[in-house]
């Protein structure tokens, strides 16, 4: 899969699944800008990619905030003149605990990351979009915006918000040859998550997790993106509005 040129934006793209995109974009011959709070690391990862002849180019941002994701969208034109694929990728767990122990700070946030920044970020995309007649926008959602999530009803609902408005806009914006659809990744080893770390947290939990996937395992990251490059690429091309579990059977 060939992405030569293409302007590709990937938000949360200094950690994870994001990072492994920007990687993956940018060897595939795409020109990328990844947008992340975290602006050490991300620097790091540019000065690092643009040292192998990659395209690509750090936007820090505050995805909650509106204004912060305006500038994003006016850098991308101004410097760019366009948009092909937006990868909405940012996103928070918050606080694990049963429904009765959240805090309504803890929800606010999370839904403010996880819901709101991804409907505000697809809305400016989608208006570049529109006037372009063509475009792919994916929006990482979750197994959880699938199923429910014990002790994680902010993160599960937020999710389910996601799957819900990548369905809706996917509806509106087709005739205009605009794709939109939703990864939904179970358990996947990455820096922020792995055995090891989960069961620090409370001993023994990684290997429970793992028992209730049908396949037995979690998932590597790498695929993850290659369902990613599939759903950004032409071969999806008659594929929207489509919640796409990568999660070894977990939601089956």
């Amino acid at each position: 899969m060939s992405f030569k040129d293409k302007i590709v934006l990937i938000t949360g793209g200094a950690s994870g699944i994001g990072k492994a995109s920007v990687l993956e974009f940018a060897k595939e011959g795409a020109k990328v800008v990844f947008a992340d709070i975290e602006k050490e690391k991300a620097l790091k990862i540019q000065e690092d990619l643009v040292k192998r002849n990659y395209n690509v180019d750090f936007f820090h941002i505050d995805i909650s905030e509106t204004k912060s994701v305006d500038s994003l969208m006016s850098y991308i034109i101004d410097e760019y003149g366009s948009l092909d694929i937006a990868f909405n990728n940012a996103g928070v767990q918050g606080q694990m605990i049963p429904t009765i122990q959240t805090t309504i700070e803890n929800w606010d946030k999370v839904l403010s990351v996880n819901a709101r920044s991804v409907f505000y970020c697809m809305k400016k995309e989608l208006e570049i979009m529109y006037n372009q007649k063509q475009g792919v926008i994916l929006n990482n959602a979750s197994a959880a915006g699938l199923r429910g999530l014990p002790n994680g009803v902010a993160y599960s609902a937020s999710k389910h918000a996601v799957v819900g408005m990548t369905k809706t806009a996917a509806m509106e914006y087709a005739k205009y040859g605009i794709r939109i659809n939703a990864l939904c990744p179970s358990f996947t080893e990455t820096e922020m998550f792995s055995p090891e770390l989960f069961d620090k947290i409370s001993d023994g939990i990684s290997e429970k997790l793992r028992k209730k996937i049908p396949m037995k395992r979690f998932a590597k990251v790498e695929e993850q993106v290659g369902a990613i490059m599939w759903l950004c690429s032409e071969k999806a091309s008659y594929v929207t509005g489509q919640a796409f579990a990568i999660d070894g059977g977990l939601t089956s």
